[in-house]
């Protein structure tokens, strides 16, 4: 029947439905039922529709919507909620608990858009993830838990990665498990539908809970950052010998001549960079900055090369390295010692009395450093002391001649409007256990500050030559700053009566330094320059020349130091490769630029992520032992939930607004909080008296509780409002519910409405089809059903 009102409204194109019937033989009374049925049916289905006269046609078919996806990199918050980032240039999208469906932190997926971002609400897109594509947890690292909860398994462990909060069960093994081990597993199965749980098997014995190093090795582990390397790997690293010979000399320029030294922490061990100056007789200065030739030792697609690709960074966490080359090249040939001929890459520039490089020499060189020299003796000499300097007279006159360079440098920095964001950091001092013992901030002196100068200077130049060469090439870059992240930046600095010329659309480096002046010294410089750094944008490695914002550099990339970063030792490659240009060596390095790029950006990030982790939790263990005393503190930031306050010592934690002694209305307009009965006010900059009441090394938490003093600031009373005794009560909510999710609040979801199901036996397409027909179709129902119809 389907096939034949087809064929026939085909061939007429509409029809009444009782030309329809007649024409089909259908007009009696039970056909004719059968013949209406069998239209609500197809109009229910999208195949016919009703024009407006009232006669029948068929439906144009209409293209399916077609479901647009993205993808992206799922980037997990501990509480549940994600966002997607699709790529640097674009917003991250946010997706919420329940679309996040079984994807894990790091996992390459597919999406769908939800709901459109709102510039003037600031709300992100939302999205919802409909595939996996690829997944980033391979292994996980944790403490095996023995379990016998379910039959097939011997247990599960806890990974130390909070992103990843299901156990993982272990598949029963030959290998026994006495519940004390640090294990490494595989995953063999991810959660899925019917399947809501992790299986690995065990890969590796880490450790054993109790030994020294165990915890800072357990989170180096779970990010898979390994310190031991592949055998094939140390066999070509052992396969390189001690010392270079005058056979590895031929071809480059020979600067054994020159008072050449390396400036280094007292406790560095891998001397990658050695400088030397003189005057030239035009008064200019002549800098040579000398590079270890790591890229003559590691070829390209050897086990060494494969394996730094793969690492990307040397990982420096409290108490140990994690090297991205083994120490035989690291700490023997690749380091610059005193007194041994080295191979090097050297960048030598003429540089005038502002800044300016007039005249530049990039070249495979060989050098023999004079001294090894600490940043700690160097700055003695700057400061005029009179033994160090008399102990190093060779090279006395040198460092005179780098500290003035120095501050030329500097002020040409500071008149292209560089922005330095010289903010505290820390250093966590560990016992032979690897126990923290003490926090101190780290002090840079003119030495330190030099040093950077010069390796900034070298950067540049490089850059700016291949660039000008328009050969392949990969860059350094720091892209101008979102409108949006600024523009709240701007809003926030306005608070504390600081305006900033320009709009957050069209801003310039020289407003953004003008801002930065006017703070140094206040109350709260600190955080403001670290709120304007947080809403730069990251810098990265990119094929593409975009420049170096934050150093407002036309041209920039990393040279000087290929011991410990890929991305400098494929510079040094590419300056070798360089050196006889043809269309085969351009065509390759166009086409290996990108991907490494992409993955020396993703696994920098990598070891930033692994050295905060470590960083908190050593902060964290440090204060267990002063819970209940009491500091001087500064907030550093207020959120609706509290606020979070810092020591002199860069130590960090949350005052909670349960903890506080009366109800607290959070102005989002000014990021502060104020009492409702008294009027104190608590803002970002304001000194504050605290207590120290826990400190959480599992999760680095540390919980600080407000004290009454005399940095207190009372201002006038907030007006009180219905809405604000209705929130009240959510100030009591449960102490658990900041720290699981993340201590920031997440956007809550309206629940879906329930969908209403008919129990006519009647359809309503069925009754508006009838509806149209001239004959009565009632007739065979109950008269109940007849009323319930009508």
């Amino acid at each position: 029947m389907k096939k034949k009102i087809i064929a026939y409204l085909k061939e007429k194109g509409k029809s009444d439905i009782n030309d329809l019937a007649e024409a089909l033989e259908m007009s009696g009374a039970k056909h004719f039922t059968n013949l209406i049925k069998e239209i609500s049916k197809m109009e229910s289905q999208g195949l016919l529709r009703f024009e407006q006269d009232g006669s029948l046609s068929l439906r144009k078919e209409n293209p399916k919507k077609e479901v647009v996806t993205v993808r992206g990199t799922f980037r997990a918050n501990k509480a549940g909620f994600g966002f997607l980032h699709i790529n640097d240039t674009e917003d991250d999208l946010f997706i919420g608990r329940n679309d996040v469906g079984y994807a894990i932190d790091g996992d390459i997926v597919e999406a769908i858009i939800k709901k459109p971002s709102n510039r003037l609400t600031g709300n992100a897109a939302e999205a919802k993830v409909v595939n996996i594509i690829e997944r980033a947890l391979k292994t996980v690292v944790g403490k095996v838990i023995l379990d016998d909860e379910k039959p097939n398994y011997i247990g599960y462990i806890k990974s130390k990665n909070q992103k990843v909060q299901q156990p993982i069960y272990l598949k029963k093994e030959p290998i026994v498990l006495d519940g004390s081990e640090i294990i490494k597993v595989t995953i063999t199965h991810y959660p899925s539908r019917g399947h809501d749980y992790f299986v690995g098997q065990v890969r590796d014995i880490v450790g054993h809970q109790g030994d020294v190093g165990i915890d800072v090795l357990e989170v180096l582990e779970s990010m898979d950052i390994v310190s031991t390397f592949p055998d094939d790997v140390l066999k070509e690293a052992n396969a390189i010998p001690d010392a270079p010979s005058s056979r590895d000399f031929q071809g480059r320029i020979d600067l054994r001549q020159e008072i050449t030294f390396t400036i280094d922490g007292a406790d560095a061990k891998d001397l990658d960079d050695a400088v030397h100056i003189k005057r030239l007789p035009n008064g200019n200065f002549e800098l040579g900055v000398h590079i270890a030739d790591v890229s003559y030792y590691v070829k390209e697609g050897s086990a060494l090369d494969k394996e730094a690709v793969k690492r990307g960074t040397s990982v420096y966490v409290t108490d140990r390295v994690v090297p991205m080359l083994p120490e035989r090249l690291s700490n023997g040939i690749c380091s610059l010692n005193p007194n041994v001929d080295r191979l090097t890459q050297s960048a030598i520039m003429e540089i005038n009395k502002d800044g300016k490089v007039l005249h530049h020499q990039i070249a495979q060189s060989v050098i023999k450093t004079t001294y090894r020299m600490t940043y700690n003796d160097v700055n003695e000499m700057i400061a005029g002391n009179e033994e160090v300097i008399n102990q190093y007279s060779k090279i006395s006159e040198s460092v005179k001649d780098m500290t003035e360079l120095h501050h030329i440098l500097e002020k040409m920095r500071v008149r292209r409007c560089a922005l330095n964001f010289d903010t505290s950091e820390a250093r966590i001092i560990v016992n032979d256990k690897g126990m923290p013992v003490d926090i101190v901030l780290r002090q840079r002196g003119t030495a330190e500050r030099m040093i950077e100068s010069f390796m900034l200077a070298a950067n540049e130049c490089v850059a700016e030559h291949f660039a000008k060469a328009k050969l392949p090439f990969i860059y350094r870059i720091h892209e101008e700053p979102k409108a949006e992240k600024l523009q709240k930046f701007m809003d926030y600095a306005s608070i504390f009566g600081i305006q900033i010329h320009g709009t957050a659309s069209k801003i310039s480096q020289e407003a953004l330094q003008e801002f930065m002046a006017k703070v140094e010294g206040k109350p709260g410089a600190e955080v403001l320059n670290m709120m304007l750094l947080r809403s730069m944008q990251q810098a990265r490695y990119s094929e593409h020349n975009h420049g170096h914002y934050g150093l407002a550099a036309e041209y920039y990339t990393h040279f000087t130091s290929p011991i410990r970063r890929y991305p400098d030792l494929l510079v040094h490659r590419m300056i070798r490769d360089y050196s006889q240009v043809n269309d085969d060596k351009i065509a390759h390095f166009s086409a290996v630029i990108p991907e490494l790029a992409q993955s020396s950006s993703s696994l920098e990030r990598r070891a930033i992520d692994a050295e905060r982790v470590v960083e908190v939790m050593k902060k964290a263990e440090y204060m267990q032992e002063y819970v209940g005393q009491e500091f001087d503190a500064m907030i550093s930031s207020v959120v609706k939930f509290g606020m979070f306050v810092e020591l002199p010592n860069t130590i960090e934690g949350l005052i909670h607004v349960t903890t506080l002694p009366e109800y607290l209305l959070f102005n989002e307009r000014t990021l502060t909080l104020q009492g409702e009965k008294t009027g104190k006010v608590f803002r970002v900059g304001q000194p504050i008296k605290v207590k120290l009441v826990k400190a959480d090394k599992e999760t680095g938490d540390i919980d600080f509780e407000y004290l009454p003093s005399e940095y207190d600031i009372v201002e006038k009373k907030p007006n009180k409002s219905k809405k604000s005794s209705r929130k009240r009560s959510s100030q009591k909510d449960n102490r658990n519910r900041s720290s699981k999710t993340d201590r920031s609040s997440e956007r809550k979801k309206r629940p879906r409405s329930s969908e209403r199901h008919s129990n006519d036996k009647i359809s309503k397409s069925e009754f508006k089809v009838r509806k149209k027909a001239k004959k009565p179709f009632y007739k065979g129902i109950s008269r109940n059903k007849k009323k319930k119809t009508k």
